[in-house]
Formats: C-alpha cells, sequence, structure tokens
C-alpha cells in the first residue's frame, strides 16, 4: 500500500446526544451551540496551518448533518466557499441499530447481558437491530476511503470512522481503537506517517 498523503481528519462538533452520553448512530443530530463552537475553532486552526495552500487540499465528508455543517463551517473560516466539498456515503457513522438513542446506562439497565458482551469485545459486537454495524465492519466499509485518497485532504467524519482509522492505518488494537475517546475540538493529523492531534 502507497503511504497515505497529509490528511486533516476531524469529527463532527458536540450534539445534544454527545452531550447527553447518546448513541447516535445514524441519527441525524444536528450541531449544539459547543458543536459550532468546535467547528469554528476546528476551522480557525487550518485556516493558520492551509493559508492559501488550502485550495490544494481535497475536503470531504460524511453526509450527515451534524458531519457536513461541521465541514461547511471549517470552509468558511478558511475562507473558502461553504459548499465545495464531496460528501461520502462511506463516511457514514457506525449503526448501532436498536440502540441508537440510548444512553450506555440505559442499556445496562435494559440488556445488561448484550451490554456485558459490548463490553467485553467492543470492536466485534454488533448491536440488535436493522443496520446494525460492528467496528471491524465499519472498518472494512471506511479504509478504502482513506486508501484512495491521492493528495492532501481535509476529512470531516465520526468517532467511529476516526476508531477504525486509528486501527487500519495508526496501529491500535482493536481493543484501544474501540475505546479511545475522540475529541471534538482537536483534529487527527497524519503526516509521513506519523498521526498527532493538533
Amino acid at each position: 500500500m502507497s503511504p497515505l498523503p497529509l490528511i486533516y481528519l476531524c469529527r463532527h462538533g458536540q450534539t445534544d446526544w454527545n452531550a447527553a452520553g447518546r448513541l447516535q448512530g445514524q441519527s441525524d443530530i444536528p450541531l449544539n451551540r459547543v458543536g459550532l463552537a468546535q467547528a469554528k475553532r476546528n476551522g480557525r486552526y487550518l485556516r493558520n496551518v492551509l493559508g492559501a495552500g488550502a485550495d490544494g487540499f481535497r475536503f470531504v465528508s460524511s453526509p450527515m448533518q451534524r458531519a457536513a455543517d461541521t465541514m461547511r463551517i471549517i470552509r468558511q473560516e478558511i475562507g473558502l466557499d461553504p459548499e465545495g466539498f464531496e460528501a461520502d456515503e462511506r463516511l457514514k457513522e457506525i449503526h448501532f441499530g436498536d440502540w441508537q438513542g440510548f444512553t450506555v446506562r440505559q442499556l445496562r439497565e435494559r440488556s445488561p447481558t448484550e451490554a456485558d458482551a459490548r463490553e467485553r469485545d467492543k470492536w466485534n459486537f454488533r448491536p440488535p437491530g436493522v443496520g446494525a454495524e460492528t467496528y471491524a465492519s465499519l472498518a472494512e466499509r471506511v479504509a478504502p476511503v482513506f486508501r484512495e485518497l491521492t493528495t492532501p485532504a481535509v476529512v470531516v467524519a465520526h468517532g467511529g470512522i476516526t476508531r477504525t482509522f486509528l486501527q487500519v492505518f495508526g496501529g491500535y488494537t482493536p481493543h484501544d481503537a474501540s475505546h479511545i475517546d475522540i475529541p471534538q475540538d482537536r483534529i487527527l493529523r497524519i503526516q509521513d506517517g506519523v498521526i498527532a492531534w493538533v
């Protein structure tokens, strides 16, 4: 596999469901006030580091509202057309099936056996319900997006997407990747094989 180009991988800003600890998955929840500020922070950071070179980057986002709106804010802060980006369906968040909208605490009360099974092997656990995915299957969906990048890129997606990226390309174990906290006010920079939060 050829090395990855320079990539800035950004999680969308906070939503009310994030703040409440609810599993969002593919429920399309909008950014809240904090999330809007986080997106602006990330946009200002990229404006400062990319400068006039931003035009040479490819901008790719999950099509989900919270990610696409984050991308629009980032591009606006950089000084680019807010709508000038690509949406890739493969970058949608992991689907939590029937568990979407619930907190982990609620799930432990409702389905303790399944909640325990998820805690034991979060990477390979598939929640109940139509469309539900494991992180392992998500990685198969997402990895080609990054392998197809041939030019520097800014990518806006989700926590699950970032976890699978870290497992596939960053050398994280499935356990560590599925449990790591993914901040919404920082960006993952991938440059010359080095991965760092900025």
